[in-house]
């Protein structure tokens, strides 16, 4: 098999130290590979390194073609437009020129032979459900959901020869997901795609799964991986019971050896001090028992140690992951009671109670936003409705009981404190102790709770925001989740899942994941929608 991406022995940590991989040795297929791991495992690291964004201590990549990259965190700041996030702004502006009467030789080395590149664009933009989304546009407008596809548009463009994918669903409404699955599912090149998304991985050739500092290529989708997987565990899960009733039985012989060799030594001495046998024959006779005893001792130690070290290789076949315990604050919230009244303005043009959405359902518009306790309601809508806006609105606006907000962007902690910090800073109150045994149920232990924000994965911000919004004082009666299960492995959605289903007091969560809405027992379901605003259905 020739390999397109070749990692050799590579290792990368952050100024403070923290070492993320560790003498890692990969090589990437042709095709699409789907790069999975749990939270923190380095995927991120090691496509940001792949892609040159990053550069490695020590160790290489060999990469065969171009690469492009599409990372975790598409930036919005500053005054960039789409044009500039398609990277198409330097031949636009020759190509206005040109057609302006400016006939200047840079022009036209500057545009080259791309005469139609804003045809492409637009035709791509337009491919990808961004039809309403102008070249002039400003990124910072944009939808999260939005800026992904945009930046997804620009790969498309460039067609890379290596394509890196880093959680590209995020975000993404459905019709979004389904457009991306197919550029996926079509792509010509080789293509490495970080994802935590079933759908998407079971589009790829074959799955990598990055675990304990090394990278193990599997042929085959998700699907196929999983059900190697369950067979690979059960078989070492028989090595393991094997192994522990060798120890048991080592054991048991090393017990009864030294029992004969007491017996032994005893009724040595019992004869001698019966005079059965002269001095010098007992003391031969002790000293052979003792040489024996050591031999033996020695022959029942060394095989229960090896028993010993099967097991402990046997166990480390087993998973194990570890996984967030997430305690929500015991605050309930009476049935009925008014936590928030938000005042809608309605859409221009539409001041009507029942409006009809893009795919025909007719709903009810809603003027005012009420939530009472302890509703828990799904907000849901296509990129750039509107969501994001409507959750900060609720901050802004307060309600008349404590709320947080868990922000898409996961950029409401202080990148150069530690995860300690951050949360002693919302729960002043609490101790240094106390706020390490909370942060020990989201997985970070001693020095990991020491690590700046600014050097963590996706995954584990998340949990580190998540961390400090359920530590702080007061605790929250309303919580405003946006796109909570971004960037989390499947063990830690069902995790909050279970937390969130037995939380008392009151949720609104914008989400397109609905399969995890569904397990939260949702009773109110909004729509935001671009024409109709807020409407229950």
């Amino acid at each position: 098999m020739s390999f397109s991406i070749v990692v050799d022995h590579v290792s990368f940590g952050w100024p403070d130290g923290t070492k993320v991989l560790d003498r890692l040795d990969a090589a990437f297929p042709a095709g699409r590979t789907g790069l999975i791991g749990v939270n923190g495992s380095g995927k991120s690291t090691l496509l940001k390194v792949i892609a040159g964004e990053l550069a490695p201590g020590s160790g290489s990549v060999s990469v065969t073609g171009e690469v492009g990259y599409l990372p975790q965190n598409v930036p919005l700041e500053g005054g960039r437009t789409v044009s500039d996030l398609l990277e198409i702004s330097g031949k636009r502006a020759a190509l206005h020129a040109i057609e302006g009467g400016d006939v200047a030789e840079e022009h036209f080395t500057a545009l080259g032979d791309d005469w139609d590149v804003e045809e492409r664009a637009r035709a791509e933009l337009d491919r990808l459900g961004l039809d309403h989304v102008g070249l002039d546009r400003t990124v910072a407008t944009l939808s999260g959901g939005e800026a992904v596809m945009v930046a997804l548009a620009a790969q498309l463009l460039k067609r890379p020869g290596v394509l890196l994918l880093d959680e590209p669903t995020n975000n993404l409404d459905l019709d979004a997901r389904r457009r991306l699955y197919a550029a996926v599912a079509a792509w010509p090149g080789v293509l490495v795609v970080v994802s935590h998304d079933r759908a998407l991985l079971d589009l790829v050739d074959q799955i990598a799964d990055l675990r304990d500092g090394a990278v193990h290529l599997y042929g085959g989708n998700l699907a196929d991986y999983e059900e190697r997987l369950a067979a690979e565990q059960e078989a070492a899960e028989r090595t393991v019971r094997t192994a522990e009733g060798e120890v048991r039985r080592q054991q048991r012989e090393l017990i009864e050896a030294r029992t004969k060799l007491d017996r032994r030594r005893r009724n040595a001495r019992k004869a001698f001090e019966n005079k059965k046998v002269p001095k010098i024959v007992a003391n031969g006779l002790k000293m052979k028992a003792q040489v024996s005893a050591g031999k033996h001792r020695a022959l029942h130690q060394e095989r229960l140690e090896e028993a010993r070290e099967r097991l402990t290789e046997a166990e480390l076949a087993v998973r194990d992951d570890a996984e967030i315990r997430v305690e929500l604050p015991g605050t309930a919230v009476p049935a009925g009671r008014t936590l928030l009244t938000l005042p809608l303005d309605p859409p221009p043009g539409r001041p009507d109670e029942v409006a009809e959405v893009a795919d025909g359902e007719r709903v009810k518009v809603l003027d005012r936003l009420v939530v009472r306790g302890p509703e828990r309601i799904a907000l849901l809508g296509p990129n750039g409705s509107g969501k994001t806006t409507l959750l900060r609105r609720i901050v802004e606006h307060g309600a008349h009981v404590p709320v947080r907000y868990l922000p898409q962007r996961l950029d409401v902690l202080d990148d150069a404190l530690s995860v300690v910090d951050n949360v002693r800073a919302v729960a002043p109150s609490a101790s240094v102790n106390d706020v390490r045994a909370r942060l020990a149920r989201f997985l970070f232990r001693g020095e990991r709770a020491d690590q700046p924000v600014g050097t963590l994965s996706g995954g584990e911000r998340f949990r580190a925001t998540l961390a400090a919004l359920l530590s702080a004082d007061p605790p929250p009666q309303l919580l405003l989740l946006d796109e909570p299960t971004n960037n989390l492995d499947m063990s830690s959605v069902r995790q909050l899942s279970q937390a969130l289903a037995a939380y008392r007091g009151a949720l609104v969560v914008a989400s397109h994941d609905l399969p995890f809405l569904e397990t939260l027992g949702i009773t109110r379901w909004l729509r935001q929608d671009r024409d109709a605003g807020l409407a229950e259905s």
